[in-house]
């Protein structure tokens, strides 16, 4: 039977003297803080092989001997027929079943026997696929019981298979995604398989750690129990029963492959909500659910701004327009000022040319002086260098400085471009007397 095959979950062993006992979800060998390792993120590159014994489900005995123990053993092999050790995993044809067992064809002559007591354990789906003629894998429990049958095991040969599998994963670093199942004072219990795997503290990721409160194991955790998670096999040891896992080192490839996923499935236009990771001086790097777009401080407020802590934080939510995807560069860009009101809008209908308003001067330059419209301030006009004076001006802080507050005159107006030209000079111009007037 393929590794695959469902089983019963977290239900108790097929009894017998050499299975491994199954140690309890919470407290397993509870582990003093000072255990974790280092939190860097950069630290957990290598397999964890020391300082968390305590943290780990405890032992159990090593998987039974599997050399011939018996006479009947010894005898089938000189006759020929098929030898069958404890503890090795075998494939086999089911020939009957019943609701007390089920009858299994394991070789030549030899036939095996799935007790009653592991059906009752197992669950519809399983026992749904135990049908005569079906091949599957089963576990040699005894090679011999009291009444001359081999008593095999679906549920174990499935956890073996699954301690194989992870051995598997640990060669090949892959990333395994599985549930938080429980949790000791350690860390968490995520199962891979019908395999209980451990996760230390010091290998949880960092977003899940921003969660961590508390002083007991079930305030720090307990929250967590049936979240997804995604994690790595850092050490595999089965005569221990211990199966080691890291959320930390599977971080970065869960991040890619979930940035990946999620541009391909974006669309311009598309509008979402996100927290905000990082402030830089160019922008804010805010996570839309996997994935990490940057809103430029061009794209962050209709409002001048010259640092983006001017306006978030980091951990703030805000809702963002996906402005441009590049799926080769895996860049997304994004705009928070996209989901406000335009104002540009309220000046093409509440403003006109010739029309005094007043304005709060926030930077000069060679070429003129800018201005914040008082009661628009998210619109910004130019007094240029040419408007400031009748007179011959070099500079213009010999007329205006920043902060002064100032009745000004619009002489422009570009909605199309977002420009407004705005004169100071003009403010008492004759040309606009008829519009003063009215």
């Amino acid at each position: 039977m393929n590794s695959n095959l469902p089983g019963p979950g977290d239900a108790e062993e097929v009894p017998s003297d050499s299975l491994p006992a199954e140690p309890t979800e919470t407290s397993a060998n509870p582990t003093p803080d000072s255990v974790d390792t280092p939190n860097e993120e950069t630290k957990m590159e290598q397999p964890i092989t020391e300082n968390i014994e305590a943290d780990a489900p405890a032992e159990t005995e090593s998987v039974p001997d599997t050399e011939p123990t018996t006479m009947q053993e010894a005898m089938a092999g000189d006759l020929g027929l098929p030898t069958f050790k404890k503890g090795e995993v075998i494939e086999g044809t089911i020939i009957s079943t019943s609701p007390t067992a089920v009858m299994v064809d394991v070789g030549g002559k030899s036939e095996g026997i799935i007790p009653g007591n592991e059906l009752e354990r197992m669950n519809r789906e399983t026992i749904e696929m135990l049908k005569p003629g079906a091949q599957i894998s089963v576990y040699v429990v005894n090679t011999h019981d009291r009444n001359g049958n081999v008593l095999l095991s679906v549920n174990r040969a499935l956890e073996e298979l699954d301690w194989k599998k992870a051995e598997e994963y640990r060669v090949s670093q892959q990333v395994y995604e599985s549930h938080v199942s429980g949790y000791n004072k350690g860390g968490l219990i995520v199962r891979f398989g019908r395999v209980r795997g451990f996760v230390p503290q010091s290998q949880i990721g960092a977003d899940r750690r921003q969660g961590i409160e508390g002083e007991t194991p079930e305030e720090r955790w307990g929250s967590m129990v049936n979240d997804a998670i995604a994690v790595k096999v850092m050490e595999v040891d089965r005569s221990r029963n211990r199966l080691i896992l890291s959320e930390r080192a599977a971080a970065r490839e869960v991040r890619e492959s979930r940035k990946e996923s999620l541009i391909s499935d974006l669309q311009v236009g598309d509008v979402r909500v996100g927290r905000v990771v990082s402030l830089v001086d160019f922008g804010v790097f805010v996570d839309i659910g996997g994935a990490e777009g940057l809103v430029h401080l061009t794209e962050l407020s209709w409002q001048h701004l010259t640092h983006p802590k001017e306006l978030v934080k980091v951990g703030q939510e805000v809702k963002v327009e996906v402005i441009s995807i590049e799926p080769k560069r895996k860049r997304i860009g994004l705009s928070m000022k996209r989901q406000e009101a335009d104002p540009w809008d309220v000046v093409a209908i509440n403003y006109s040319i010739g029309q005094l308003v007043q304005g709060t001067i926030t930077k000069l330059t060679k070429f003129g002086a800018f201005a914040q419209i008082v009661d628009a301030p998210e619109i910004e006009g130019l007094i240029h260098i040419s408007e400031l004076s009748e007179q011959r001006v070099n500079h213009p802080r010999e007329v205006v400085n920043e902060g002064d507050t100032l009745t000004l005159r619009v002489v422009k107006m570009d909605i199309e471009n977002r420009r407004l030209g705005l004169s100071l000079k003009r403010v008492n111009s004759a040309e606009y007397l008829d519009m003063d007037w009215h």
